[in-house]
């Protein structure tokens, strides 16, 4: 009797939530991986196309050059993202004064919302920098540089510095699991710390390094939030992601079967990339 009612509160509890998840994400999903087969514009019927959408997605320029922005913005970002959060976490790591109150200052952009964030430094870059940089007669930084073609730099710094708190966090993780023996027999034995940090540090925090870059490269492949709040893919559309390009041209541009199959090709591209990276990276992990 009590085995069915822990059956019975066990289902109470879980059909609901997995109910709940088909209706607003798996269903969804399904449907737009069924309307990339059609020609639907979002209003009125529609007809089935097979394979033209995507065959039309190889000779579109503009997914063309969104596709390549995407990459090249989260190949940048995701290098630097974890080598500035690596370097905060070897920082805070270290047997310092006030370093649960750094740690605590360090992670509090990630609490921020993204396009707040990018709003309050769309403002930051569109007056109060070119201000200061005038009065200081500084001319290369007088000018908005999301109005020039380096305003992807621009949205690459706000994504670093919102983005390294929460890879911090995982990296100081991972430095705290390892003992503090095997560093006691690297100064014995008179490694620098460079050598400490290669071939001890590194090798041990690697599963951690490995859950970074993927949850890294997977979020800003994705970047949204930023590009809204900075650019609105400008100038031009040099600041076009592939997500931006899906959401605007699908529900304002009348393309909504056809951008569907944009993001059908897009989430194989995602789930190989992660593959990828994972297979790369579990090698040089170290069990301790």
């Amino acid at each position: 009797m009590k085995s069915l009612r822990n059956s019975f509160a066990f289902i109470l509890m879980t059909v609901p939530m997995a109910l709940l998840f088909f209706y607003f994400h798996t269903w969804p999903a399904l449907h737009g991986i069924f309307l990339s087969f059609t020609d639907w514009n979002g209003f009125g019927p529609y007809h089935f196309i097979g394979l033209q959408n995507y065959m039309d997605l190889l000779h579109d320029k503009q997914i063309r050059h969104a596709y390549v922005f995407t990459f090249e913005f989260a190949i940048v970002t995701t290098i630097l993202v974890n080598i500035v959060s690596l370097l905060i976490a070897l920082a805070l790591n270290a047997k310092i004064k006030l370093s649960r109150t750094f740690r605590a200052v360090f992670f509090l952009p990630y609490v921020l919302s993204t396009l707040i964030v990018s709003f309050i430094f769309n403002y930051l870059f569109s007056n109060l920098i070119p201000n200061i940089a005038q009065a200081l007669h500084l001319p290369a930084l007088a000018q908005n540089i999301l109005g020039t073609q380096w305003a992807w730099v621009g949205i690459v710094i706000v994504s670093v510095w919102q983005g390294a708190s929460f890879n911090t966090l995982l990296y100081l993780a991972g430095l705290q699991t390892i003992p503090e023996d095997v560093y006691e027999a690297s100064n014995i034995d008179g490694a620098s710390a460079w050598v400490t940090f290669w071939r001890i540090t590194f090798p041990l925090i690697m599963p951690f390094f490995t859950i970074n870059m993927v949850l890294a490269a997977k979020s800003y492949l994705q970047v949204f939030d930023q590009v809204v709040g900075m650019t609105n893919g400008g100038p031009g559309t040099a600041t076009q992601s592939n997500t931006f390009v899906i959401y605007t041209n699908g529900f304002g541009g009348g393309e909504l079967a056809y951008q569907s199959a944009n993001a059908v090709v897009f989430l194989i591209i995602l789930v190989c990339v992660a593959l990828i990276q994972v297979r790369l990276t579990r090698g040089r992990e170290v069990q301790f």
